[in-house]
């Protein structure tokens, strides 16, 4: 019961971020600790190249890392990105999919790691993440 109250939290709390839906970022599944979303890259959304712009590929990262981590915080008003390093191995193209996994839980903290791929399954970019954990009681 506490992993789908969890869930549905992460989920519910992704339309609260108006970025997120400009992007048309989408979450696919939510598990205890686990997040994988997609997005579509457009036309908007490239570089030079035509391929998906390195800020489309770290903010569906981000968005990915702290999902996960979300999803174990039912009970946090949100998630902040404390440190992010990426690794661009690959071109994106048409959808990307992030999914991310806790690597260690915690209270305050959580670390996080991902990948994003492509829809043929090449990987495209790898990601560690660490994650600030908000509760009401910080905010007074």
């Amino acid at each position: 019961m506490i992993k789908e109250k969890n869930a549905e939290f992460a989920r519910e709390f992704q339309k609260k971020i108006p970025f997120v839906g400009h992007l048309g970022i989408e979450v696919d599944s939510i598990g205890d600790g686990k997040a994988v979303l997609s997005v579509t890259v457009k036309p908007g959304f490239t570089n030079s190249f035509g391929t998906a712009h390195g800020g489309l590929i770290m903010s569906i990262m981000d968005v990915a890392l702290c999902t996960a981590a979300r999803s174990q915080h039912a009970d946090s008003i949100g998630v902040i990105t404390i440190d992010i390093s990426m690794q661009f191995i690959g071109v994106g193209k048409d959808k990307l999919i992030a999914e991310a996994r806790v690597l260690k839980p915690g209270r305050n903290t959580v670390f996080t790691e991902g990948e994003i791929r492509n829809t043929d399954g090449s990987l495209v970019a790898k990601g560690i993440g660490t994650v600030r954990v908000r509760t009401a009681e910080k905010e007074k």
